[in-house]
């Protein structure tokens, strides 16, 4: 019985190592195996796409890019540069980056968000305001690509410029909710509205504060000082028929003056050149109206 018993013992012992080793070969087979069909495919891979990289001809451009340092001194002046546009991101930021990166690291200029979201890459490119990220480099182009900083704005340095007026001027027409017997909105609190009402803010509310309207406008580049332009004026309209809001009266009165809004002559630059497609002379418009059929 027990001889018996000692061999059953001794036969499920020698069965569990055979098993063992056999899933210990099958595991290092499958361990090769995977080694081998994967890396030779990536291997193939990298070598067809460095070799594509390498055949991939040259596309040199000409970037004509002003410059201005107040530390430096001596006068602006425009500064070339060649750049393989085969080699670089599509768009004019990329292009910022490549030259910074490569070629001067001197080059100043605002960016952020790389998505058109921001704002901050605002500039002038071959005469049109716009936004770097979103400007696409015309690999075609045979003639010189010129970049500036926005037209009429005091320069800091290369194409950075000083936003302090513009914001002042934003600031000015208190963009945020306010009530009607002026007690401080509460916080959590809900305020509702209509969907009609709400859908009056579409076209506005994603104004993104670049700059590019106002600076395209020659009646602001004159008159910055008392006009608040088409981006600060669009922004005083989205609060004025905001329905939550209860100091239209006051909004309206605020802006009614021959500076502040009356002194827009309707040029269009402003909705011609917004990178988000929005239209500020329509909304100036609106309270023009708004404001002559108050008084």
């Amino acid at each position: 019985m027990l001889a018996a018993f000692a061999k059953r013992a001794a036969g499920i012992a020698s069965r569990a190592s055979a098993s063992s080793l056999a899933s210990a070969r099958s595991s290092a087979q499958f361990d090769v195996a995977r080694v081998v069909t994967t890396s030779a495919p990536a291997a193939a891979a990298a070598e067809a796409a460095a070799s594509s990289a390498s055949s991939k001809p040259s596309n040199l451009q000409e970037f004509q890019i002003y410059r201005w340092d107040p530390e430096t001194g001596g006068k602006p002046r425009y500064q070339t540069y060649k750049v393989d546009t085969n080699a670089c991101g599509p768009m004019m930021l990329d292009v910022l980056f490549k030259i910074k990166d490569e070629q001067d690291n001197s080059l100043s200029f605002r960016r952020s968000c790389r998505e058109g979201i921001c704002g901050s890459c605002a500039m002038n490119i071959d005469g049109v305001n716009t936004l770097a990220c979103l400007c696409k480099v015309d690999k075609s182009s045979d003639a010189p690509l010129k970049i500036a900083p926005l037209p009429h704005m005091f320069v800091v340095r290369d194409l950075v410029v000083d936003m302090a007026n513009f914001y002042a001027q934003y600031k000015s027409i208190e963009p945020y909710l306010q009530t009607a017997d002026g007690s401080e909105v509460l916080k959590g609190t809900e305020y509702h509205q209509s969907k009609e009402d709400r859908a009056k803010l579409d076209g506005l509310y994603e104004c993104i504060l670049c700059a590019c309207c106002s600076t395209s406008c020659p009646s602001y580049w004159w008159n910055s000082d008392q006009y608040l332009g088409p981006a600060v004026l669009m922004q005083a309209y989205r609060w004025i028929i905001d329905s939550r809001d209860g100091k239209t009266e006051e909004r309206l009165d605020k802006v009614n003056d021959a500076m502040k809004l009356f002194r827009c002559h309707t040029i269009m630059n402003c909705s011609k050149v917004c990178p988000k497609s929005l239209n500020p002379a329509h909304a100036i418009a609106k309270v023009k109206a708004m404001v002559t059929a108050a008084h």
